[in-house]
């Protein structure tokens, strides 16, 4: 049975907070999921102050670099933006390095603007190809308008502009055909009733058969010349083939007893039974059953080749005599197969085989006199096709001649901008590789010497490319081993947004493990820990983040012992990895593709109930291997959970959290609304949905005033209730809940999603 290996930290018993007593045994990586509040950053925490684990034996952890990422290292790290500890690389000091990198970091930085100015031309020059390629199509459209309206169909798959346009710089003859004999020989061409059609095969002759044994057997009896008494026995009685029959169908199912008197069978029955028939006998038998499946295979074919005829006929023919016969031809062919059968059957007998040679024949002539009537059809559509030809080269001579002069300037003018944009191209791909030769230089430069600058160059390409371009890291001057994060002014940053300190914040994290705050920490073993790295960030900087998270589990997974392949990933510095999230999305990004790793990854759900905190670890029996077990993903399905949920509740404070969670997920986390947006659109845009007149005219606010509650719930802290909600169950209208529920995706044109995640599409198809 397949097993868990274990890893660094062996086990971890959790007796805080709200949890009682609970111990986890993590492997090599280990994936929570959980709701925000169910205890997750609990589990980091005891992690990072080392408390109740179970080291594996020799080790503690001075032996590791803890290194955990969540809201207190963001705290811890960030508080001020120009005293970050700087992250060291592997390397020795040399001050003619420094200045080597320090002089080719100068070259870059002019060789990177001239490859901007040089792409900026480009770009401009691009633009006005563009604008001259669009004159120019425009000129001809306008210019060709009589041509395009009489020759239509000539001009097919290039009714475009851009298509024409290509097509027209594409003719290398122009030519003044005259118009008139031109329309008429298009008019004679193009007949649209016109076309080909396939002939009839014919059936070709079955050599393979004549002559063979199988068919001589046919005519003649078939009969053993065993000579022992049960032989000549069973020959007197003419009973040779029922003895063969009966032994055929019996003999397996016996079991040493007499079929008909269940008698005991007399030792060397099957000797005698072998006896009555000798090798000439089953030498026939097997040739007639060669015969058969000769026959057989034949026959098919023919069949096939002549129903295949009938697919996508010539409309012309007329095929009553054509059917007829091969309908005909088919019940022969059955009868045959069926005396060959009984022929095998009882072999004593003698059979002949109806004539089909001659019906073949006639269908085959048939088959002659189609192909007569199709070729001669094929050779009118034929001429047809060379006309159709003919006449649209000389329509496209009769464009190209009338579009000549536009056609040459454009010609003139597209040269010259070319030939322009081929020299700035050259100079950027050379410049291209000249800065990147430099960046090179610079990197190897950099890993000679203790310096923190290549994390500062790494993070800030990852800020780039990520789209955060407004601020940046710098080394802080007059401060060994210090960074600022710095506005592109050079101003110390500040007023960064949540989702920006974080993503710098985890970028520098990512580092951090790669490195250390000391040179002695680079090459230190790590073990990691991530707790909810994706919060406040846009779905560009998370798919960012989970690729990096992707990247340290690719390094932790080469500490295991079997390695099916080469990994990407370099190195095994993470001998053991904790990642923790409430985020449907991050976690399927990082678990992608994990679950097969059974022995060095885990799942795990932390559930909170009645104020006590659970984790589960997710395995289940083998859907392959019944007695192996296998890891599942517990959060495949939530979504779909949270609406069967909602589907089979019946009191108020239950329903009320399904609905905050589906709303929040959905239209938050899918859709990108938040709060304040979703309740403008539903309370203000949509008013009127959810107001109702009664007696006298007067407006009844009571769905108005519920949904408004259940805006104001999803706008509330997760872990706990709006303080401005109130809610007697006893007293709730569990089917009105539903209905202003309903509303609010009806108010926001999502009732599509709704009725699909209620069933509703299916079942009103099924009604219908």
């Amino acid at each position: 049975m397949n097993t868990k290996m274990t890893s660094a930290i062996e086990k971890i018993t959790l007796d805080t907070a709200t949890f009682h007593g609970v111990t986890v045994e993590p492997t090599l990586i280990n994936f929570f999921y959980g709701n925000n509040g169910t205890g997750k950053t609990t589990i980091a925490t005891e992690i990072q102050t080392n408390s109740g684990l179970t080291w594996q034996h020799g080790k503690s952890a001075a032996d590791y670099s803890v290194l955990v990422y969540n809201q207190a290292f963001v705290a811890a790290n960030f508080q001020d933006y120009d005293k970050l500890k700087g992250v060291f690389t592997v390397g020795k000091e040399n001050i003619a390095i420094q200045n080597e990198v320090a002089e080719k970091s100068a070259q870059r930085a002019e060789q990177e603007k001239l490859n901007t100015d040089n792409t900026t031309d480009k770009e401009r020059k691009e633009a006005s190809r563009n604008a001259l390629l669009t004159s120019f199509q425009d000129d001809c459209w306008s210019k060709s308008k009589s041509l395009r309206d009489t020759f239509n169909s000539a001009i097919a798959g290039f009714k475009t502009k851009a298509k024409f346009a290509e097509k027209a710089l594409q003719v290398t003859n122009p030519v003044q055909h005259d118009a008139g004999e031109l329309r008429t020989l298009y008019e004679t061409a193009f007949d649209p009733n016109a076309t080909t059609y396939r002939e009839f095969q014919p059936t070709g002759a079955t050599t393979r058969l004549k002559g063979t044994r199988g068919n001589e057997l046919l005519s003649k009896p078939i009969t053993s010349s065993g000579d022992s008494p049960f032989a000549d026995f069973i020959k007197a009685i003419n009973a040779t083939d029922w003895v063969r029959q009966g032994h055929e169908y019996y003999a397996e199912a016996a079991e040493g007893v007499c079929p008909y008197c269940q008698r005991k069978l007399p030792d060397g029955f099957e000797d005698d039974i072998a006896a009555c028939f000798d090798g000439q006998y089953q030498a026939d038998i097997n040739d007639l059953l060669q015969f058969q499946e000769a026959y057989a295979s034949d026959m098919r074919g023919f069949l096939e080749v002549l129903n295949g005829n009938l697919q996508t006929a010539f409309p012309k023919l007329d095929l009553t005599e054509y059917k007829a016969k091969l309908a005909l031809l088919e019940k022969t062919i059955e009868v045959n197969i069926q005396r060959i059968a009984d022929k095998l059957k009882e072999p004593s007998t003698v059979v002949t085989l109806e004539n089909v040679k001659t019906l073949r024949d006639e269908i085959n002539a048939l088959i002659d006199r189609f192909n007569q009537q199709i070729q001669a059809n094929n050779a009118i559509v034929g001429s047809k096709r060379q006309k159709q030809t003919e006449c649209t080269t000389k329509v496209w001579e009769l464009i190209a001649f009338t579009l000549q002069n536009e056609v040459s300037a454009y010609k003139t003018k597209r040269k010259a901008v070319d030939d322009e944009i081929t020299a700035l191209m050259k100079l950027i791909t050379d410049g291209g590789k000249a800065s990147r030769a430099l960046e090179q230089d610079i990197a190897d430069l950099n890993k000679k010497i203790v310096s923190t600058l290549p994390t500062i160059t790494s993070i800030n390409i990852l800020l780039r490319d990520s789209g955060f371009q407004g601020f940046s890291l710098r080394e802080k001057r007059g401060h060994q081993n210090v960074y600022e994060v710095v506005r592109h002014n050079g101003q110390v940053a500040e007023g960064l947004s949540e989702g920006e300190r974080n993503f710098i914040a985890f970028l520098y994290f990512y580092h951090l493990v790669r490195g250390g705050h000391a040179d002695t920490e680079v090459t230190k073993d790590k073990i990691v820990v991530i707790d909810d790295p994706v919060s406040s960030m846009d779905s560009s900087v998370l798919f960012i983040v989970s690729t990096l998270v992707r990247e340290m589990v690719g390094v932790c997974f080469n500490n295991v012992e079997y390695r099916e392949h080469e990994l990407e990933v370099q190195g095994d510095y993470i001998k053991q990895i904790f990642i923790l999230t409430h985020n449907v999305y991050f976690h399927r990004e990082i678990t992608y593709n994990q679950t097969s790793r059974y022995r060095c990854v885990s799942f795990f759900v932390v559930n909170k109930a009645s104020n006590q905190s659970s984790v589960r670890l997710c395995i289940r029996q083998s859907q392959k291997v019944p007695t192996e077990q296998e890891n599942f993903n517990p959060v495949q399905n939530s979504y779909a959970a949270l609406w069967s949920e909602y589907r089979k509740v019946d009191t108020a404070i239950p329903i009320l959290n399904v609905v905050r969670r589906i709303l929040e997920y959905y239209f938050m986390q899918l859709c990108g609304y938040d709060g304040v947006n979703i309740r403008k659109r539903v309370l203000d845009d949509h008013r009127d949905k959810f107001i109702e007149l009664v007696d006298g005219g007067q407006p009844d606010y009571t769905k108005y005033h519920l949904a408004s509650a259940m805006l104001s719930y999803i706008s509330a802290n997760s872990v706990g209730f709006s303080d401005g909600l109130n809610y007697v169950d006893d007293c709730a209208d569990i089917s009105l809940y539903k209905t202003v529920f309903k509303l609010i995706f009806e108010a926001l044109e999502q009732e599509q999603h709704y009725k699909m995640m209620m069933g509703e599409e299916e079942e009103t198809a099924q009604s219908v």
